[in-house]
């Protein structure tokens, strides 16, 4: 089984279209950019599986609006992400509010979370509350990064927390939240949260892999990023414990603003092993995502919620 043959993205797009229709043109055409951008919508598909997995190999009626909730609420994130972050693109195209500006942007963004809102009074309550509590784990990450950056705080601790906020919380509910909708009992629903967290964090410590020591051919922007916005991502944190400590940190206080400062962690980092130390951190978190599946009879649909996880070290965009 492929993952085309067992998540129906055609039907999910068209649902997508359908939610984010408006009769306003502006928030009408940033919905049609969020649908023709596509991505790989990693996380609607892990709801589609996870709830194929608890339903032996078969869908539930409301799976697809499920979807739609979990891809909603990530991408009205990315909206107000791309502006506090002042970024120009997002997947290839000129981000929203560079093209439509401030306000436009935010509005759009509530727009989708409202439409949320309506997809979800038509299902279990208990799934409300999930979705509230995982859009404040996002916003508090996203607050927390800039406040860690802000009194130069850097730690393991602090790290974690900004990034289940930012990424692993959306992971954590798309995984979870078909288990609220059938009404599974608690020990499946704790597995395959602790896959979505776990997946989650992995998912995130690869794109700051990436974000530092990438290709810029193949993530398509320019690497440091991460490294100019003051945040310390764990490759910069490895480096910060290490006997490079006190020029790294030199280099994030003013946020890599003299030529050859991104170059020059990048040259401590591969001399230090920093590269490989990271990826078995990765490794070890998509390990920790796997086994949380064991609780779950096989399938093969839980084969390829695996195979996400099993795959993540490679990922190199």
């Amino acid at each position: 089984m492929t993952v085309s043959s067992a998540v129906p993205l055609a039907e999910f797009e068209g649902r997508l279209r359908e939610v984010l229709r408006s009769n306003v043109e502006f928030i009408e055409l940033i919905g049609e950019d969020l649908v023709a951008a596509g991505g790989k919508r990693v996380r609607p598909s892990i709801t589609y599986l996870a709830s194929r997995t608890l339903g032996s190999g078969e869908g539930h009626p409301l799976d697809t609006d499920l979807a739609v909730c979990v891809e909603l609420l990530h991408s009205a994130s990315l909206l107000h992400d791309d502006l506090i972050d002042d970024s120009d693109t997002r997947r290839g195209r000129q981000t929203a509010f560079r093209k439509f500006g401030n306000v436009v942007s935010v509005m759009s963004g509530d727009f989708m979370l409202s439409r949320l809102l309506v997809l979800l009074s038509a299902m279990p309550a208990s799934l409300t509350r999930a979705f509230g509590e995982t859009a404040s784990a996002v916003c508090e990450g996203e607050v927390l990064q800039f406040q860690v950056a802000a009194y130069g705080d850097y730690s393991l601790e602090h790290y974690l927390q900004v990034i289940y906020g930012k990424t692993a919380a959306v992971f954590e509910l798309a995984a979870r939240a078909p288990a609220l909708l059938r009404g599974a009992d608690e020990r499946l629903t704790e597995a395959l949260a602790t896959y979505g967290r776990e997946y989650g964090l992995a998912f995130q410590m690869q794109d700051d892999l990436l974000d530092l020591l990438g290709d810029e051919a193949a993530i398509g922007k320019p690497v440091g990023g991460d490294l100019r916005e003051g945040k310390a991502t764990l490759p910069l944190l490895y480096l910060l414990e290490g006997e490079s400590a006190d020029e790294v940190g030199e280099i994030l206080e003013r946020r890599a603003a003299r030529e050859g400062d991104v170059q020059r962690v990048r040259d401590l980092a591969a001399a230090q092993g920093i590269y490989a130390r990271t990826r078995r951190e990765i490794a070890r978190r998509s390990r920790l995502a796997i086994e949380a599946l064991h609780a779950l009879p096989p399938s093969p649909e839980r084969d390829l919620l695996e195979a996400y996880a099993a795959h993540e070290g490679e990922r190199v965009r």
